[in-house]
C-alpha cells in the first residue's frame, strides 16, 4: 500500500488512453449467446464462463475472470509498463533527524508518532519529509504549526480529533504532497487553508462533518490530482467549476453525502478527470451536458442515489468512458439510445434497476462490454455478445433451467404426484365411507380439491422446466409475463386461500360443537354447501384479482420463474404490496389466530368435561376428531408460519435470496397439501375399520373359495 500511494499520484500524467481491449468480435467468430475459447475454433455458451471449471481445453473460459476495469484497469497496466522506470522511496533504517519526541520512531527522515496520546503536533527537526499523527488526540491545528518543515512531503493526520483548521494552519508547506485529515471531526475550512500547498498532489478529507464546499478553499491547489471527501455532511456543490482552482484535479471521491443536485457548470474545465465517484448521495436531478466536458474520465459512479430519470444525451461525450454504475436508483426508463455514446465501455452495472423496456438495442453498439450487472439474470438474453453477465441465477432459476437446483427439479414431480393423487385417493375413498354423516363428509373433499389445486400447479411448473431445459433464459421473460405462467400463479394462490378458509371454518364448526354441545345448531347440508361455495367463491377472487387488474398490480404472478408472489421488491407497485401484505399478514394471520384460540378452547372444554364426568366416552368421538383436526392444523402451522416471516420480511425491504423462496415454494407451501390425505383419512378410525371390513371379507371369500375347491377334490378322488 505503501508503495501504491507513492506511485499513483505520478500516474495520473499518464491516464489519458484506455487500454486496448479485446472485444468479443475478435478471434473466431460465435453465434449470439456464446464465446469463444481463446484462439480454438470452439464456442461455449455465456454460462459457462468463469463458472470455475475448465470448459476450455485451453482454459480460456476462465480467463479475464475479474472486472478490472475502469481505474483499476489503468493503474495495473502502468504500473507493469513502468515499474522498471520508477524509482522507490528507500530512506533506509538510520534516522536523519536530531530532535523528534522520544516516544515516536524515526528512519531517514520520517518520524512516525501513531497511537502515542498526542494532545499537540511535537516538535521534530526542520528537515522531516514525514509525519504520521495518526491516532491521536490532537484537536487543532493552529496558524503556522507546520512553518518550520518546509521539506515536508507527507502529513498523516488521520483519526485523531481535529475540529478548528486555523486560515494558516499549513503556512509554508510549499513541499507538501500528500495531506491525510481522514476521520476527524472538521466541519468548516476556512478559504485559502490550503494556499501554501503548491504541490499537493492527495487532499484527503474523508469522515468528517463539512457541510459546504467553497471554491475559495481549495485555492493554490494548482497541482491536485485527488481529492477524497467520502462521508461528509455536503447538501450540495457548488455552481461554479471545481477546477478553477484545481486545474489538475483527477479524481474526486465524494461518496455518502447528501449532494442532492448537479448543474453542468461544476465540472467544466475539469479536462483532466478520470475518476468521478457520486455513490450513496441524495441526487434527484444531474442538468444535461453536465458530463460533456470530461473527454478522459473513465469511471462514472452515480449508484445508490435517487434519480429517477436521466437525460437522454447525459453520458454524450465520454468517449473513455470504460466503467459505468447507475445501480440501486428508481430509475423509471432507459432509454435505447442511452448509452450508444460510449464506445470504450467495458463494464455497466444496472443492479436494482427494474427495466421494463430493455430492448437488444439498447446495448447493441456497446461492442467492448465485457461485464454487465443487472437486477434479474433474465436481462441477460438481451446482452448475448456480452462474455460475462452477472446474476447467473436468482436462486429460483438460472440461465439453464427453471429450476436452478437439481433435488428442486426432481422432488417437485414427486410431491406433485403425492399431493394430486394422495388427494384424490381420498376423495375416492371417501365416496364410499358412510359411517359420517354428509356434511362433514363434504367438508373433507372440498379441502382435498384445494390441495389437488396445488399438486396441479406443482405439475405445470415441473413442465415448463423440462420445456425450456437447457436454453431457459431465452424463454425467462416470455414465460413470466405468459398467461399460463398467471393462471399457475393464480392456481396456488386459489389453492392456499381455498385451503385456509376451509381449514378456519372446519375448524369453528369443531369448536362449537365441543365447546357447545347443546347449544350449538348443527349445520345442514344446504347451508354446508352454501358456506362452501362462498369460501371457494372468495378464495377464486383473491386469486384473480390481480389478473383483472393489470393496471394496478403489474406482473403480479410473473416476478419469478415459480410465479408465485412470495417476494416484495422496490419495483412492485404500492397496490401490488398492499394487496399481499392484505392477504398473507391480514387475512391469513387472522386465520390463524383463530384457529389456535378454538383448539385451547377446545381442549379446555375437553379437560373440564373429562374431569367432571364419571363415564369417560363422554365427547370421546369429538375428541378423536379434534386430535385429528390438531394435527392438520399443526402440519398447516409448518407451512405457513415460514411464510408468514418471508412475507413480512420481504415488506419490510429485507433482501430474502430466491434459494430460500424456491425450497419454500416446493417444499414448504405444498406439505400441508401433500400431508393432508394421511391426516384426513389413513390414520382416521373409519377408514381404517372399512380397510379391516374388506381385507376379512376377503379372507373369507378366500376361504370360503379354498374349501369349495378341496370338497370338489375330495370328491373327484372319491369317484
Amino acid at each position: 500500500m505503501r508503495l501504491l500511494l507513492i506511485l499513483l499520484p505520478s500516474l495520473f500524467y499518464t491516464a489519458t488512453k484506455p487500454p486496448l481491449v479485446l472485444s468479443w468480435r475478435d478471434g473466431h467468430a460465435c453465434p449470439l449467446g456464446q464465446f469463444p475459447c481463446g484462439n480454438l475454433s470452439v464456442c461455449l455458451p455465456q454460462a459457462l464462463h468463469c463458472n470455475g471449471e475448465d470448459d476450455c481445453d485451453n482454459g480460456a473460459d476462465e480467463e479475464n475472470c475479474v472486472d478490472d476495469s475502469g481505474w483499476l484497469q489503468i493503474l495495473g497496466d502502468m504500473l507493469a509498463t513502468r515499474s522498471s522506470r520508477m524509482a522507490v522511496e528507500d530512506e533506509g533504517d538510520a534516522c536523519w533527524l536530531e530532535l523528534f519526541p522520544v516516544r515516536c520512531r524515526c528512519w531517514g527522515r520520517a518520524v512516525d508518532c501513531t497511537e502515542r496520546d498526542l494532545a499537540t503536533v511535537p516538535r521534530v527537526s526542520p528537515n522531516v519529509t514525514r509525519m504520521d499523527l495518526k491516532k491521536n488526540e490532537i484537536s487543532s491545528l493552529l496558524d503556522n504549526q507546520f512553518a518550520r518543515y518546509r521539506s515536508l512531503e507527507k502529513l498523516f493526520l488521520q483519526n485523531n480529533k481535529i475540529e478548528l483548521v486555523s486560515p494558516k494552519a499549513f503556512a509554508g508547506l510549499s513541499q507538501l504532497k500528500m495531506l491525510f485529515l481522514s476521520h476527524n471531526r472538521i466541519t468548516q475550512l476556512k478559504p485559502q487553508v490550503f494556499a501554501d500547498l503548491h504541490h499537493l498532489e492527495w487532499l484527503m478529507l474523508d469522515n468528517n462533518r463539512i457541510a459546504q464546499i467553497v471554491p475559495a478553499m481549495f485555492a493554490g491547489l494548482k497541482s491536485l490530482y485527488f481529492l477524497y471527501m467520502l462521508n461528509n455532511s455536503l447538501t450540495q456543490i457548488p455552481n461554479a467549476s471545481l477546477c478553477t482552482e484545481m486545474p489538475k484535479l483527477s479524481w474526486l471521491e465524494l461518496e455518502g453525502n447528501r449532494i442532492q443536485a448537479v448543474r453542468r457548470a461544476v465540472f467544466q474545465e475539469c479536462h483532466d478527470f478520470t475518476v468521478l465517484i457520486l455513490r450513496r448521495n441524495e441526487l434527484r436531478w444531474i442538468q444535461d451536458g453536465t458530463f460533456s466536458g470530461l473527454k478522459r474520465l473513465v469511471e462514472l459512479d452515480l449508484s445508490s442515489n435517487r434519480l429517477d430519470w436521466l437525460p437522454s444525451s447525459l453520458f454524450r461525450g465520454l468517449t473513455e468512458l470504460q466503467q459505468l454504475n447507475i445501480s440501486y436508483n428508481p430509475l423509471r426508463e432507459i432509454f435505447p439510445g442511452q448509452f450508444e455514446t460510449l464506445p470504450q465501455l467495458r463494464s455497466l452495472s444496472l443492479e436494482g434497476l427494474e427495466i421494463p423496456n430493455i430492448h437488444n438495442l439498447t446495448f447493441q453498439k456497446l461492442t467492448n462490454l465485457s461485464h454487465i450487472y443487472f437486477k434479474k439474470f433474465q436481462y441477460c438474453s438481451y446482452v448475448p455478445h456480452v462474455r460475462s453477465c452477472k446474476p447467473n441465477t436468482d436462486g429460483i432459476s438460472s440461465f439453464e433451467n427453471l429450476l436452478a437446483n437439481i433435488i428442486l427439479r426432481i422432488f417437485i414431480w414427486v410431491i406433485a404426484c403425492l399431493t394430486c393423487f394422495g388427494n384424490l385417493f381420498v376423495i375416492c375413498m371417501r365416496s364410499f365411507i358412510v359411517t359420517e354423516n354428509s356434511q362433514h363428509t363434504m367438508a373433507i373433499k372440498s379441502p382435498c380439491c384445494a390441495d389437488g389445486l396445488m399438486g396441479i400447479y406443482l405439475f405445470i411448473i415441473g413442465a415448463f422446466d423440462l420445456k425450456y431445459s437447457g436454453a431457459y433464459n431465452k424463454h425467462a421473460q416470455g414465460w413470466m409475463g405468459s398467461l399460463p405462467c398467471q393462471l399457475a400463479g393464480s392456481l396456488a394462490m386459489l389453492s392456499s386461500e381455498v385451503s385456509v378458509l376451509l381449514l378456519t371454518y372446519v375448524t369453528l364448526e369443531k369448536y362449537f360443537s365441543i365447546v357447545f354441545p347443546f347449544s350449538h345448531h348443527r349445520a345442514g347440508k344446504k347451508q354446508t354447501i352454501s358456506v362452501l361455495a362462498v369460501i371457494w367463491l372468495l378464495g377464486f377472487s383473491l386469486s384473480i384479482v390481480p389478473l383483472w387488474c393489470k393496471d394496478s398490480f403489474g406482473n403480479y404472478y410473473g416476478r419469478n420463474g415459480v410465479c408465485f408472489p412470495l417476494q416484495s421488491d422496490l419495483g412492485e407497485r404500492p397496490s401490488a404490496r398492499g394487496y399481499s401484505a392484505t392477504i398473507y399478514l391480514g387475512l391469513n394471520l387472522a386465520a390463524f389466530i383463530t384457529i389456535v384460540f378454538a383448539y385451547s378452547g377446545m381442549f379446555y372444554s375437553i379437560h373440564v368435561t373429562a374431569s367432571n364426568t364419571v363415564e369417560r366416552g363422554v365427547c370421546s368421538r369429538e375428541v378423536t376428531i379434534a386430535k385429528r383436526f390438531f394435527f392438520i392444523v399443526f402440519t398447516d402451522a409448518l407451512c405457513w408460519i415460514p411464510i408468514f416471516l418471508l412475507k413480512l420480511l420481504s415488506l419490510l425491504q429485507v433482501e430474502i435470496p430466491g434459494t430460500i423462496t424456491s425450497w419454500v415454494v416446493i417444499f414448504i407451501l405444498p406439505i400441508n397439501s401433500a400431508l393432508n390425505p394421511i391426516l384426513y383419512t389413513i390414520t382416521t378410525a373409519s377408514f381404517q375399520e372399512k380397510v379391516k371390513g374388506c381385507l376379512q371379507t376377503k379372507r373369507l371369500e378366500l376361504h370360503e373359495s379354498h374349501k369349495s375347491f378341496t370338497l370338489v377334490t375330495l370328491q373327484a378322488s372319491s369317484t
